[in-house]
């Protein structure tokens, strides 16, 4: 059950870290750290990940600014409680971390396989331009009977088919993580710029009930 729970939530990521490790929180004396991670995409744009790391595989003392690593883990989630209410946070956990050579190039920099069940009904709609979209949230189940609520968006004819999913349906999923910049307006009128992820699926398809 242990190693089935590791295969459903697989990501791997490569970049350039571009900040400096904040900590997080400590576990039977072993203390996370937050580090942000710029991920170039195919095209001139790039994507700014956060990636939780154990100071037992990366040293989180010294500047690691500007450093290309390789990280491989699951993408997670968690309810933080502010403004009195919940808010989702997302961040990549890492497992392995690799510093990448020189000249190293990666053909593929931003990975992730899920597998997992549809929690709320997805939103299906279309831009002013006519392109299909449809909205996933995602529950992946992680060990000790916890689970990671994930964002996932659609396009094309994904987007159709995701719209037609009932809740509770059992899928496989494989895309990219991508981050979004938005304005979020507050209670006292002011407007805050802040970052959504979420996954971008290339591929998606739903599980045989017999798996």
């Amino acid at each position: 059950m242990t190693e089935r729970v590791f295969q459903n939530n697989q990501a791997v990521v490569a970049g350039e870290v571009v900040s400096e490790f904040t900590f997080s929180h400590e576990l039977y004396g072993e203390g996370f750290y937050n580090v942000d991670l710029k991920v170039d995409r195919l095209s001139d744009a790039y994507d700014i990940i956060p990636v939780m790391i154990s100071e037992r595989i990366i040293d989180v003392k010294e500047n690691q600014i500007g450093r290309r690593i390789e990280v491989k883990g699951q993408f997670r989630s968690y309810n933080k409680h502010e403004d009195y209410k919940n808010r989702l946070i997302l961040s990549l956990f890492a497992r392995e971390v690799r510093e990448m050579e020189d000249e190293e190039e990666y053909s593929k920099p931003n990975q992730i396989y899920l597998d997992g069940f549809i929690c709320k009904k997805p939103i299906y709609r279309m831009t002013p331009l006519g392109r299909e979209i449809a909205d996933l949230l995602l529950a992946v189940n992680r060990a000790y009977g916890k689970s990671d609520y994930i964002p996932c968006i659609c396009w094309g004819r994904n987007a159709r088919f995701a719209g037609s999913l009932e809740v509770g349906a059992h899928i496989r999923l494989w895309g990219r993580i991508q981050s979004r910049q938005y304005q979020k307006k507050m209670s006292d009128e002011t407007v805050i710029n802040r970052v959504a992820y979420e996954i971008s699926v290339s591929k998606i398809e739903c599980c045989d009930e017999e798996e």
